[in-house]
């Protein structure tokens, strides 16, 4: 087990690909924290239909250890607080995956200043909030790990004016970060998902989805495991000298834009 014993946050845990990232995480050994709004998993019309248990009774069936915080990742307290408890709980922290994010359907002039701040301040704000605080505790490990969840739409338009920029801002964050705190031997990289098989592509049409997949250069969607396999590499020892990366795991997609 490539990453045992090693104490992760994983914010978004509860459902998609965050939960996907804590289940891989839980067959390698990991003590994981999920932080999430909601203890129990969203269900979707296309995708994920009949998810019903929590993330952390997973994580205990694979004979992993796990808690659950409720944590709203736009609001500052509540992410000291989640690492905080983790901390307490689990005696430090290892690894941080920064992957709870939303989006609200709309272009330029449908989309409300109120919910562009609301996608921003989450998929933006709170990672760089999170890293902040999570950051003392980071340097205190002998394998610090920051993993950022980004999108395939960080690296072109077409999901909104305010989903996408916040994607390529934490691409180029991601840059940055590396950068600043890889003196202490902390990585930090991104992983930019396509289309991945969870509730939150409830607000497409069914039209919309047969496009996605026609876009996709492999014959199927992406697994929430696809991106959980691509995490435990970058929290893994083999990825010890990869810092300031970007991986797209999106099946091809971005190839043919």
């Amino acid at each position: 087990m490539i990453l045992k014993d090693r104490i992760c946050i994983i914010t978004g845990g509860s459902s998609g690909i965050g939960r996907g990232i804590a289940l891989e995480f839980a067959r390698e050994g990991a003590k994981i924290t999920i932080a999430d709004i909601q203890e129990a998993p969203l269900r979707g019309k296309y995708h994920e239909t009949d998810v019903t248990t929590p993330t952390v009774e997973e994580i205990e069936k694979l004979g992993a250890q796990g808690i659950f915080v409720q944590t709203d990742v736009a609001d500052a307290s509540q992410i000291a607080h989640v690492i905080q408890q983790t901390v307490e709980h689990f005696g430090g922290l290892d690894v941080l995956v920064n992957n709870a994010g939303i989006h609200i359907p709309g272009g330029a002039q449908e989309l409300s200043i109120a919910n562009w701040d609301k996608v921003v301040g989450v998929n933006l704000r709170g990672i760089f909030v999170a890293t902040k605080l999570a950051l003392p505790h980071l340097k205190q490990s002998k394998f610090g790990r920051i993993i950022q969840i980004a999108s395939v739409h960080a690296y072109g338009g077409g999901a909104g004016p305010a989903y996408a920029p916040a994607k390529s801002a934490v691409v180029n964050m991601v840059r940055d970060t590396a950068l600043e705190i890889g003196q202490f031997g902390i990585t930090v990289n991104a992983i930019c998902p396509g289309y991945i098989e969870t509730a939150i592509q409830d607000y497409l049409t069914s039209e919309q989805v047969e496009e996605a997949l026609e876009k996709t250069a492999l014959p199927r969607f992406g697994l929430p495991r696809d991106i959980g396999r691509a995490a435990v590499f970058l929290a893994s020892d083999d990825a010890e000298w990869v810092t300031g990366a970007s991986l797209l795991v999106d099946g091809g997609f971005a190839a043919g834009v």
